[in-house]
């Protein structure tokens, strides 16, 4: 009877790097991910609002085909509605200022579709983003320690930095779906639409700015959604973790802005609502009283039309992020309003990659 060798055999084809191992365990993530009917509709969610910053781009360029940039400059002075929604005559009011000679019509291009992009990615954008990193992010990694992976992960050759950059890959990716993309995909329809392909040379600098303004969300967002996953087995309470910070920013952004406005407003001692929306007026856009701009003045702010510095924005981490990529798009270039919220980003980035670290080499440790 002849012996059978059951013993290890050789490996002779040629070992992977630590590239492969990051991107199966990225892929293998996005692929249990896209499962969950939920984030399909929510990133199919996600482009929607393209769609209507396109209806903006479109009327824009159509009106400088036409020669009517004038008259759309005069009609959005009046408030009238240019796009079917109200954002284009916003952005272009404000554009022309109260020009009504000739307009040059490259450096408002630039400055509408600037404008138009740093509005569309820091307002339906960025909330979005948090709502799909709150749905993805919080089981991660609580899975894996729920069911003891890390077992098989660590005992294979799988370091901590490859587990930790595939896991960051999976939500990197939801951010380029979800901003990046649908971003170009803007600015792309402009290049599209616009009377000659000129516009690209006019305009080169606006996707250099969308990427960087992207990983500019990206990497803070993506390190403390993890770094929450880290900290629980239940994916529950690292979501629940997750949506909480930034609405308790929020709140606390707001109640800060708004005892800032009050005390500014002081007249005689006496703080009235209607000395702190008058104060508000007079900060803001002066042109602000047309039908347009009361209904889109998250617009105006979004945008950066709105040149009143909001100090307080490094406590809440939308509002730094707004901050910052207003600088990037160079609509508030002001270092008192960019880098204290860079600082509060890095702080949030460093923090949430050191307790990230920590957990994932604690399991293996005990």
């Amino acid at each position: 009877m002849p012996l059978q060798d059951v013993g290890y055999r050789p490996w002779n084809n040629k070992r992977c790097g630590p590239s492969t191992t990051i991107w199966v365990i990225a892929l293998t993530g996005i692929r249990l991910a896209w499962e969950s009917r939920w984030l399909r509709r929510m990133v199919f969610f996600a482009w929607s609002p393209a769609l209507i910053f396109a209806a903006s781009f479109f009327a824009f360029e159509q009106a400088v085909d036409e020669g009517r940039l004038t008259s759309l400059g005069t009609a959005a002075q009046r408030g009238r509605n240019l796009d079917g929604v109200g954002m284009l005559g916003t952005v272009l009011a404000d554009a022309l200022g109260g020009n009504d000679g000739d307009v040059d019509i490259q450096t408002t291009r630039h400055l509408v579709w600037t404008r138009l992009l740093l509005a569309f990615m820091r307002a339906p954008q960025a909330m979005l983003l948090a709502a799909v990193l709150g749905l993805v992010a919080p089981t991660l990694i609580s899975r894996d320690l729920r069911a003891k992976a890390w077992l098989i992960y660590f005992t294979r050759p799988v370091g901590r930095a490859e587990y930790i950059l595939g896991k960051s890959l999976i939500l990197f990716l939801l951010v380029l779906v979800i901003t990046m993309l649908p971003a170009l995909a803007l600015w792309f329809t402009g290049v599209l639409v616009s009377p000659s392909i000129s516009v690209v040379f006019e305009t080169w600098d606006l996707p250099i700015r969308i990427i960087a303004a992207s990983f500019i969300l990206a990497i803070p967002t993506v390190f403390l959604a993890l770094a929450y996953s880290s900290l629980t087995a239940e994916s529950r309470i690292a979501s629940f973790a997750w949506f909480a910070t930034w609405v308790a920013c929020w709140i606390a952004h707001g109640a800060l802005s708004t005892a800032d406005l009050v005390a500014s407003t002081q007249d005689g001692g006496i703080f009235t609502i209607e000395s702190v929306e008058d104060d508000r007026s007079s900060r803001s856009l002066k042109r602000e009283a047309s039908p347009i701009r009361r209904n889109f003045r998250w617009l105006a702010r979004a945008a950066g039309i709105d040149t009143v510095q909001d100090r307080w924005a490094w406590v809440s981490p939308y509002h730094a992020l707004g901050a910052v990529q207003a600088a990037i798009f160079g609509i508030d270039t002001r270092a008192s309003s960019w880098w204290p919220s860079s600082m509060t980003l890095l702080l949030m980035s460093v923090s949430s990659l050191v307790i990230l670290a920590w957990r994932i080499t604690a399991p293996a440790s005990s």
